[in-house]
């Protein structure tokens, strides 16, 4: 059974899923948050992107690399207090001002990059550190499950134990209840004594938060070096993932593994002298599909 498992490359593609998918579980996490306190958070594309930069360059220069994830989870935390800053204290738009985010940080990385480094769109010249992988004893000896479980990446393992912990944050504690609270509505929430606006603030500084954890993974574990643009719309993939969820955090897990299965999949095609053009389109159409299959059920409850 291992050995047809091997053969036809499931494993494998099992393997590279849990990898990919898990900048995208960190940050649906955020974006999962940051809903349930009614605000979209638009935004989280470009707080991974600045993250992952954050990073690279600080663990260079400490020569740590936890304090570069703790400098990328800060980068990200600052970014989503300056956004909750721009629509409550300047009274801007929501979602344009998640956009004109998204849109700073390209822009905004590759320059610093290059005023860091002198590099253009790559980090080679760092020596930035890169974040452990964990070998849990006894399964790293079991068939499949060494693979599988086993030696992954420090925060591989961060991701799904967050799953859980925001679960219980937002069903059983009484910050998540009052973050749905205000979520739901606002102004019976602001007479029942919450505070709305700080609310917004910690749901998107949380949201921010697990971001720039999405972001350090892509610059310090699925690589080790920072690229202009690099998390390449999976902040998009994000967001996908927790709408299909259904705004709950075992639901945005399990949209995330499709999404990374459908990009390890597409991968695992490109030896079969497919079209990379086409191919590469697979993780991007899947959760288009998705949302529209959610829609339409969402549509016929409505109507019934």
């Amino acid at each position: 059974m291992i050995d047809l498992f091997h053969s036809f490359g499931v494993v494998a593609i099992l393997d590279a899923s849990l990898r990919i998918c898990t900048p995208v579980l960190l940050a649906g996490l955020g974006a999962l948050i940051a809903e349930r306190a009614g605000v979209v958070n638009l935004g989280i594309e470009g707080m991974m992107l600045a993250s992952a930069l954050a990073g690279v360059v600080i663990s260079a220069y400490s020569g740590s690399a936890w304090v570069g994830l703790s400098a990328a989870m800060l980068c990200g935390a600052l970014l989503g207090v300056l956004l909750a800053a721009a629509v409550h204290l300047l009274k801007a738009d929501l979602i344009l001002s998640g956009v004109a985010l998204n849109l700073a940080s390209v822009s905004g990385t590759t320059m610093l990059l290059y005023l860091v480094t002198g590099d253009k769109g790559i980090s080679t010249s760092l020596a930035s550190k890169v974040l452990p992988k964990i070998a849990i004893p006894v399964i790293d000896k079991i068939p499949v499950l060494s693979v599988l479980v086993s030696g992954r990446h420090v925060l591989t393992y961060a991701a799904f134990l967050a799953v859980p912990l925001v679960a219980l944050l937002l069903t059983r504690m009484r910050f998540g209840l009052r973050l749905r609270a205000v979520g739901h509505d606002p102004k019976a929430a602001a007479i029942a004594g919450i505070r709305v606006v700080p609310m917004h603030f910690a749901a998107l500084t949380l949201s921010g938060t697990f971001a720039g954890l999405a972001g350090a993974y892509l610059s310090m574990g699925y690589v080790s070096w920072f690229a202009a643009n690099m998390t390449a719309g999976r902040g998009f993939m994000a967001i996908a993932a927790e709408v299909m969820g259904r705004g709950t955090a075992l639901g945005t897990c399990l949209s995330a593994l499709l999404l990374g299965v459908a990009e390890a999949f597409s991968t695992q095609l490109q030896g079969f002298g497919l079209p990379s053009e086409l191919v590469q389109t697979i993780p991007y159409v899947v959760p288009v599909i998705a949302l529209c299959v959610y829609a339409r059920r969402g549509y016929r409850r409505a109507s019934m």
